[in-house]
């Protein structure tokens, strides 16, 4: 049954149909058609509309699961279709295989559950059951720091990226940021002009995520060091420990990502066209500073934690000796009190009428003794 048609309301024409931050019945997030040559470049699609765009941007004259590159007039289509997907939804992964014509790896990239950070060429050509061209097609996994993230190593989740000349389509299980960042610039207005220029535009935006990330961990690691430098010993080290972790694990998933890049841009599929290659080419040297700087965060948080454990050794030894001297130094009087504290007969001095300052002395005489030999000693180390 087709739709009724939609009445006009005062919401911006980039605002998300439907719940702006759920998915829809179907497990969509959010959709846009970009078209250069449209009064909207970037209009929001539900998962009804996306399915009758694909559906009719079909080639004909092939038979393939293709989109024209064509328009009706002959002149050069530009169009293209992002579709941002929630796998936790039920009907995600069904309406994929039913609407979207993907390369059967994206699915056993899906299946398999893979977290290493990769991106492939796939030649679609063949007799493939889901193709979304007769062309190359790109299939990526990065990582991404969920949206609500607090500095936990654990908060780090996986997208799914299938990527060709007409369509996009993205799939997470999480809410993740950087995505996130890219949903929000396009409802602002931004519209990546090509699928390639979207993919830039999320490496961009992955980068200043992880930008952002760095800034926090050296700001707490500035105010540790600070408070080093002064004399200050309040901090826990394992506060250090987990911001380290966190800059580890997101280093361990996100190195192979510029690399993986840089091997596609020195073969790019055929319709990523050379300014597209150039975009891409500087969206990856951006990423790979991010990376030498975390890698450089990581070995001023090791040199902290060292420094912190050496001061905390010390710490250790100095009251060790504290307490190894208050031991040596109450051994004589223990020892006697132990000796005149016997309930026998024929203790020393029990009779004599200064007995006790007798012992007293000899008490005295012992823990000098004591103490000038462990004297002695500390000053011979």
């Amino acid at each position: 049954m087709s739709a009724p048609a939609t009445p006009a309301s005062n919401h911006s024409p980039h605002d998300l149909p439907g719940n702006a931050y759920g998915s829809d019945e179907a497990g969509l997030i959010c959709g846009y058609i970009f078209d250069a040559d449209a009064p909207d470049p970037a209009r929001a699609v539900d998962s009804v509309q996306a399915a009758a765009w694909l559906a009719t941007h079909q080639d004909p004259a092939t038979g393939q699961d293709g989109i024209t590159k064509n328009r009706a007039d002959g002149a050069p289509n530009s169009a293209y279709l992002w579709l941002h997907f929630n796998l936790s939804h039920a009907q995600a992964e069904r309406w994929l295989h039913a609407h979207a014509h993907l390369p059967d790896e994206f699915f056993e990239t899906l299946h398999e559950g893979t977290r290493s950070t990769q991106i492939e060429r796939i030649n679609t050509r063949g007799d493939g059951k889901h193709r979304e061209s007769t062309e190359d097609a790109l299939i990526a996994v990065i990582n991404d720091v969920h949206f609500d993230f607090d500095f936990d190593p654990a908060k780090i989740a996986t997208l799914w990226i299938s990527l060709g000349p007409r369509v996009v389509v993205t799939a997470r299980t999480k809410a993740l940021r950087s995505v996130d960042a890219l949903r929000t610039a396009v409802r602002a207005g931004d519209a990546p002009c090509s699928t390639t220029d979207l993919l830039a535009h999320l490496l961009r935006d992955q980068a200043d995520v992880l930008v952002n990330i760095v800034r926090g961990v050296t700001a707490q690691v500035d105010v540790i060091e600070d408070d080093l430098l002064a004399d200050k010993r309040g901090h826990s080290p394992r506060r250090l420990g987990v911001l380290r972790r966190v800059l580890v694990r997101l280093q361990r998933l996100l190195a192979p990502e510029p690399a993986a890049l840089f091997r596609l841009l020195q073969n790019p599929p055929p319709w990523m066209v050379e300014s597209d290659v150039v975009t891409l080419r500087g969206s990856t040297e951006e990423f790979s500073v991010v990376l030498r700087d975390m890698g450089a965060l990581q070995e001023r948080i090791k040199l902290l934690q060292e420094e912190i454990a050496a001061y905390v050794n010390e710490e250790n030894n100095r009251s060790l000796y504290v307490l190894t001297v208050v031991t040596v130094l109450a051994l004589p009087i223990n020892i006697l009190a132990g000796l005149f504290g016997m309930n026998v007969g024929g203790i020393p001095l029990a009779q004599h009428e200064h007995g006790f300052w007798i012992v007293v002395n000899i008490v005295l005489a012992f823990t000098a003794i004591a103490a000038w030999a462990t004297r002695r000693r500390r000053k011979e180390h």
